[in-house]
């Protein structure tokens, strides 16, 4: 925490005698104000440069995740369709498993039943 509060002080005082060092120049009263004036100018465009940089990074940046993430969803739902359709052939498969085995049963059962069913 005291390297933070060092460094801010620095930059406090840097900022400090940067203002100072404008302000005692030996230039006119004039000069000065339109110096001050220039360099906040190139500041706010400097700014608004970043800032227009910021926001092309975070659009470019969105898409990518749009899609990224619309990849994502259509993997996940061609697998939930593929495991759907894997799971209703194997209940067909059981269902058509239970129907042969009844049938089996009932045919070995009629077949006892007519043979005179003596043991």
């Amino acid at each position: 925490m005291e390297e933070r509060s060092g460094f801010g002080y620095f930059l406090l005082g840097l900022g400090i005698g940067v203002a100072a060092g404008i302000l005692w120049a030996p230039r006119a009263g004039e000069e000065t104000r339109q110096l001050i004036a220039d360099k906040a100018g190139e500041g706010a465009d400097y700014l608004k440069a970043r800032t227009q940089e910021g926001k092309e990074y975070l659009r470019q940046r969105s898409e990518d995740l749009k899609g990224s993430a619309s990849d994502l969803y259509e993997k996940g739902r061609s697998t939930v369709a593929r495991h759907k359709e894997n799971l209703n052939a194997a209940v067909e498969a059981g269902k058509q498993a239970y129907r042969d085995a009844v049938s089996d049963i009932k045919t070995t059962g009629e077949s006892t039943s007519t043979s005179g069913g003596t043991v």
